[in-house]
């Protein structure tokens, strides 16, 4: 056998093995777009996650495991609007991998598929951690999340034509179940409109318009700075004369500033998962969404 032919029936075994396997390996920086990547693909992709919901996402080392997992992966799914611009940029260019480079096919953001909050006019560094392209949280608003899955069910197709009908059927099947939940949430939730909140970081702002809640006061004097003892004594004074209803913190920030102030304000905090199991319910999309929704609910009631 010349060595053409074995060239040639090593190609053959190979997209043999590949076709009995799964048929993308999907890099995810946050944990959302893994669960959301798994309910598109199922059993014909392998999902990962960078992070967890008990990590910040800003701040992330570009650790072996992680080089190691990028420099296989087919697709990687990133929030973008610059809340992994610390470290993933770091990793595609470590990882060597030209799939997942930017302006590839294999390197997706979701931010550039919805509409996005709080874009600055201007940038000013002084002003605290801002991103240019706007308020990077996007999953905390589950509208968003349905605009994402038709994008990312597309390019999942794109990479991956031998599966895309059925990366397009999953789609159109989770897109029938999470429109219906929307409706269940907004109903749920209905009772929230309007609540006076505290937030501990500038997170909430989708959450916030989709359910009508009115943020008045935020824990950090300026965005991703640790909150001080002199910023915490001004909300306390303010909400004196603007009482607000809950504290909210998601699951990696430090609980002891919503604590401080909820004992002197006599106001209930709560944490909210913020993304796949940021709470021990939160255990997918689905429940992610259902957990947020019953633990505002209670917090209110009290």
């Amino acid at each position: 056998m010349n060595r053409t032919c074995l060239l040639t029936t090593f190609v053959v075994l190979l997209f043999i093995v590949r076709s009995t396997q799964a048929n993308l390996e999907i890099f995810t920086c946050e944990p959302e777009w893994a669960a959301l990547a798994g309910e598109l693909g199922g059993s014909n992709v392998t999902t990962f996650s960078a992070t967890t919901a008990l990590q910040d996402p800003h701040q992330v080392q570009a650790r072996p495991s992680l080089l190691a997992r990028a420099r296989r992966a087919d697709l990687a799914v990133c929030t973008g609007a610059g809340l992994e611009i610390g470290w993933i940029p770091m990793i595609q260019r470590q990882a060597a991998n030209p799939e997942i480079q930017p302006g590839q096919p294999g390197f997706f953001q979701a931010a550039d598929y919805v509409p996005m909050l709080e874009v600055p006019a201007r940038m000013d560094r002084s002003e605290g951690d801002i991103h240019a392209e706007g308020n990077p949280h996007i999953q905390t608003d589950p509208r968003n999340i349905g605009l994402v899955a038709k994008a990312l069910a597309g390019r999942m197709a794109q990479l991956d034509p031998v599966n895309a009908a059925i990366y397009m059927a999953r789609y159109e099947d989770f897109s029938a179940r999470w429109e219906k939940a929307i409706d269940k949430w907004q109903q749920q939730a209905a009772p929230l409109k309007g609540t006076p909140i505290v937030v501990a970081h500038r997170y909430w702002v989708y959450l916030e318009k989709w359910l009508g809640l009115q943020e008045v006061a935020t824990l950090e004097s300026k965005p991703g700075l640790p909150p001080s003892s002199a910023h915490l004594a001004e909300v306390l004074a303010q909400l004196k004369a603007q009482p607000a209803r809950v504290i909210v913190r998601v699951a990696y920030q430090d609980a002891r500033p919503s604590e401080w102030l909820s004992e002197r304000a006599g106001i209930p905090a709560v944490m909210l998962p913020g993304t796949v199991d940021g709470t021990p319910e939160a255990t997918d999309l689905f429940r992610l969404f259902d957990d947020t929704i019953q633990k505002l609910l209670k917090a209110i009631q009290k």
